[in-house]
């Protein structure tokens, strides 16, 4: 298939040159880098959070409508600052 993409002339010089370098064509290094590109893409998985909760009941009923910076407040207070 036949498509047309634009990249810079630098790019284009550059593949040019490492083609030439590794005695393959401009077209077979392209495809080796998408390749290349699309293998290492379907190997990374996202990122998944471990579990770290702790075995309480959530917030404390007193607590439950304050507003999350005075339960952060409340975390460091006595902690220096």
């Amino acid at each position: 298939m036949k498509t047309t993409v634009e990249i810079s002339d630098w790019l284009l010089r550059e593949t040019r040159k490492l083609a030439a370098r590794k005695g393959v064509t401009l077209k077979a290094l392209i495809e080796r880098s998408l390749r290349q590109t699309i293998v290492e893409s379907e190997r990374c998985t996202s990122f998944k959070l471990r579990r770290a909760s702790f075995k309480g009941k959530g917030l404390q009923s007193d607590l439950r409508h304050v507003s999350s910076a005075r339960v952060r407040d409340l975390t460091y207070e006595g902690r220096g600052g």
